[in-house]
């Protein structure tokens, strides 16, 4: 008799690896003239972990932090091609205690599209996604999107904070079990409160964006996709892409940050309350 005799073959089910997914393809259109990368314009201050030195704090560093203290390791950042500086800054990653890849790129249709071009070394992994320039809290931001995504099985974890201007915001409406039942892209008018600054999803999700870019009804309405309804600077938006994955049935939940403050640096105005804000040592 075989030592394997009277043990039945069981399936283990392997939960995918997180990494961290960063869109950084664009070229800041609303902040020019600008003298570098928005991603690596410091904002604020932190004191070096090994030296005690002051130090400048970028803007995507923010994000970064989020992805180690959820326990992610490893980060893609996809680039447009001469945006040398992001890399130049953060190298390896291992300023920050990750381990960062760069997927460089000639140009994008929008975020969606620029997320895709990482397809090849996601597809099989979960992945936090966030902008690198929406600075917001909490730190464990991500930690609890993964945890909201293992209990539930979610295809789509969103994370919510109460909006101040819904007109330029991608707003959703989500029951008390944090189910999204509707998303709606910056309304004029609206009675929803919470939109959304940061996810987590699954394999399931990245197959469908990276079929919704290519299917003959995307590329018929693309203009009408990418319009600056949906996006201020008229690139295809995220959010049409949780729209459409919502109405064909994948699961979307939530998790709301209470009290916690966001901040898109992508304009002057606010990347002034951003150098304001964070002035301080942390």
């Amino acid at each position: 008799m075989s030592a394997s005799s009277g043990h039945s073959e069981r399936t283990v089910d392997v939960v995918p690896e997180v990494v961290g997914l960063i869109p950084a393809a664009g070229m800041a259109k609303r902040l020019q003239p600008f003298p570098c990368s928005k991603e690596v314009y410091p904002v604020g201050f932190a004191l070096d972990e090994k030296t005690g030195a002051p130090r400048p704090k970028v803007a995507a560093q923010y994000l970064l932090e989020k992805f180690r203290a959820a326990g992610i390791t490893k980060a893609y950042l996809v680039i447009k091609d001469g945006k040398w500086d992001i890399p130049n800054y953060f190298r390896d990653g291992s300023l920050l205690g990750l381990s960062l890849a760069y997927i460089v790129i000639p140009g994008s249709l929008g975020p969606p599209d620029t997320l895709d071009r990482a397809y090849p070394f996601i597809e099989a992994k979960r992945v936090a996604f966030g902008f690198p320039d929406i600075l917001f809290g909490p730190d464990d931001a991500y930690a609890r999107l993964i945890a909201q995504q293992e209990r539930t099985g979610a295809d789509v974890v969103l994370g919510l904070h109460e909006i101040e201007d819904p007109r330029v915001w991608d707003m959703v409406e989500c029951g008390e079990d944090g189910r999204v039942r509707d998303l709606v892209m910056k309304p004029a008018s609206t009675t929803l409160t919470h939109g959304w600054c940061c996810a987590v999803w699954t394999p399931a999700f990245t197959e469908f964006l990276h079929s919704f870019l290519r299917t003959d009804e995307t590329r018929r309405n693309l203009d009408r996709l990418a319009s600056k309804a949906n996006d201020p600077g008229g690139d295809l938006a995220v959010g049409v892409v949780l729209q459409a994955a919502l109405k064909a049935g994948l699961s979307i939940q939530s998790v709301k940050f209470p009290d916690e403050r966001y901040l898109d640096i992508g304009t002057p105005e606010n990347l002034v309350k951003a150098v304001r804000q964070f002035s301080q040592l942390e």
